[in-house]
């Protein structure tokens, strides 16, 4: 029997689309049993779903693919994702024994070519140019989650924003939502088997659609309204009984008073992550960014007014172009300030079709490497700091697949080891637990007891 294996690099919203890939092999009779070479088991496809998000994603992306290529000498390696579709030449270069088991597949196909695996005839026979050209975006809708225990669903595609080191958005296109009737219903159909829908997108915050609120039709559109993201997941609240909902991520200048009242509902999880990329004013008009650090505090404030004490990330570069020592110390001790519990440091990375790629005063690799350890280490505190805090209370959590040991996220977005003083629960039950101890913080953050 033919098998797929997939693999995923980068956000949450391309690992959702690797579960609607994974759905639609399985939909075809292929299955994902693990498949090891050494037992003469190999797979017949292979999935590699790219991230382009910095340099190093794409050193990544073509070390996964290389490494595909050598290992299953008798597997179709299909590349899709942001990086394959801005650099399609450059990753077919990369088979180079002539036997064409690569392809690279645009990231709205890869579920059409995945069904036509069903035809009678060979995918090698199907060239690319039968695929369609047009596709909607949000056809990555996975009826069964197979590769994580929390579900996932796609309210949104890409980004009307023009940061100035952002190539994401030339991958993925301009602003799309998902229309709110739409949205409810496949939540719904979520809620059915799984206790909790992760809502994600490229930009969540720019979710909008129109709303008619007046049943008379207006000749001049009058009674039209758009529905953003409050009101989304005001309306997703009230059309759904009993599944959490939790968000990838927020733009601080989104972050407001109605926003605010809407996450305090039980069901919107204690955990929020901010796209913040600097806390100094100067960098932050440079990345063409439409905020300042006072947004950011600001934002910070409110989230942890509507929640207690959540668990709360952030995104931030390091070394952007211009970023002098005053200025990263700026970002630093905000940071420190604001009491991040985790903090996703990167490096700037130069990215060529983005503005900032021309910028002349880069920062001494030296250096930029140093204010991520900085800002690493000050994740780490935060991090240990929070977990501190809950020691002694007790929270849900959920149980995901983790083989030979009880394992799950919590509600706070806590990686915890559950022990259990009765039956295992099974993946995908919600329990309640009383955090008891630090964990060793590589594999999971704390050790709970379980009382069901």
């Amino acid at each position: 029997m033919p098998a797929f294996m997939i693999q995923t690099l980068g956000c949450k919203l391309n690992q959702l689309e690797s579960e609607a890939a994974a759905d639609a092999f399985l939909k075809c009779g292929i299955s994902n049993d693990e498949c090891k070479i050494e037992e003469g088991r190999e797979p017949s496809f292979i999935v590699i779903n790219t991230c382009t998000v910095t340099s190093k994603a794409d050193q990544k992306a073509r070390r996964v693919i290389r490494k595909a290529l050598r290992d299953y000498p008798g597997a179709r390696v299909i590349v899709t994702g942001c990086y394959a579709q801005l650099n399609k030449d450059e990753i077919l270069k990369l088979e180079t024994d002539g036997m064409q088991r690569l392809l690279v597949i645009d990231k709205d196909k890869i579920i059409d070519f995945i069904r036509s695996l069903c035809a009678p005839h060979s995918a090698s026979d199907i060239p690319h140019s039968s695929l369609a050209a047009s596709h909607s975006k949000f056809q990555f809708n996975p009826e069964k989650f197979s590769q994580h225990t929390r579900s996932f669903l796609k309210i949104q595609d890409g980004c009307d924003k023009h940061c100035t080191y952002c190539r994401i958005r030339l991958a993925r296109g301009p602003g799309i939502s998902l229309d709110k009737e739409e949205v409810l219903r496949r939540l719904r159909i979520l809620e059915e088997t799984h206790a909790e829908a992760v809502l994600t997108g490229v930009n969540i915050c720019q979710y909008k659609c129109s709303e008619i609120f007046n049943r008379e039709p207006s000749p001049k559109g009058e009674n039209e309204k758009e529905l953003n993201l409050t009101g989304l997941l005001e309306y997703l609240l009230n059309g759904t009984e009993k599944i959490a909902i939790r968000l990838s991520s927020l733009a601080p200048d989104s972050v407001d008073v109605k926003l605010c009242g809407i996450l305090s509902h039980q069901r919107i999880q204690p955990h929020f992550h901010l796209s913040v990329q600097s806390c100094s004013d100067k960098i932050l008009e440079r990345m063409g960014r439409s905020y300042n650090a006072q947004t950011v505090e600001k934002a910070v404030s409110l989230l942890r007014g509507a929640k207690d004490d959540p668990f709360l990330a952030c995104d931030i570069i390091a070394g952007f172009p211009g970023e002098t020592e005053i200025e990263f110390r700026q970002t630093l001790k905000t940071a420190e300030k604001l009491d991040f519990t985790w903090i996703h440091a990167f490096p700037y990375s130069k990215r060529q079709g983005t503005p900032a790629f021309s910028f002349s005063d880069t920062v001494h690799e030296s250096d930029v490497t140093k204010r991520v350890q900085l800002l690493t280490s000050l994740a780490r505190q935060g991090r240990a700091a929070y977990v501190k805090r809950w020691l002694g209370k007790e929270v849900d959590v959920l149980i995901e697949e983790k083989a030979g040991i009880c394992f799950g996220t919590s509600r706070n977005y806590l990686k915890t080891l559950v022990k259990c003083e009765s039956k295992k629960p099974q993946a995908g039950m919600i329990v309640r637990c009383k955090l008891e101890e630090e964990g060793d913080y590589k594999n999971y953050d704390v050790i709970a007891r379980c009382f069901t």
